[in-house]
């Protein structure tokens, strides 16, 4: 709600080499359709289109029902409160030079980054010597979705953070001591 607003400017301002906000698309389906109106114009733009895939919407549902149906359910429950928030929260606006850039104005929180923590989380739980590569491959999308301009720290910190709620209630219910303290 713009308790972070210098930082995100400042992240704007030095810390998205491929950022092109110019001709940047928001909305629904560009988050829904993997790589629709995608933009390949620099490195961080073609790298952070390949690395996040997996981490797009209909991709990231297929793989967590994959995995485990309380994984493909716990993704869907977190992209409508993704939906919710980005739709309720509106920032203050950042700004390219005199260039207010709209796109963030309602990005809060990062659907990829919450995608990309469900995603790893449900490959690791059902491939466990695989966890470290999920790992690895999950900060990928993260950096990358800021190198690129996509999203801003606090919108990956909210994806982050909302997607580790998410799987992390799965993980607690899952242990017996959970089981039993329910229980009670």
């Amino acid at each position: 709600m713009g308790a972070f607003t210098r930082a995100d400017q400042w992240a704007v301002d030095h810390l998205m080499p491929g950022a092109s906000f110019h001709h940047a698309h928001g909305g629904l389906l560009n988050g829904l359709v993997p790589l629709l109106h995608s933009r390949w114009g620099s490195p961080y733009a073609v790298a952070a289109n390949i690395i996040t895939l997996p981490a797009s919407f209909l991709l990231s549902l297929g793989i967590a029902f994959a995995c485990s149906r309380a994984f493909g359910l716990a993704l869907v429950a977190a992209v409508a409160v993704e939906v919710l928030c980005k739709e309720l929260l509106t920032r203050p606006a950042l700004h390219d030079g005199s260039f207010h850039i709209g796109t963030f104005d309602s990005s809060f929180p990062s659907g990829h980054a919450l995608r990309t923590v469900i995603v790893a989380t449900a490959i690791a739980s059902v491939w466990p010597r695989r966890g470290r590569f999920a790992a690895a491959w999950a900060i990928g999308p993260i950096a990358l979705l800021l190198l690129a301009g996509w999203h801003t720290p606090t919108d990956l910190a909210g994806g982050v953070l909302l997607g580790g709620l998410v799987v992390g209630r799965k993980f607690r219910a899952k242990t017996p001591e959970a089981g039993r303290v329910r229980g009670r």
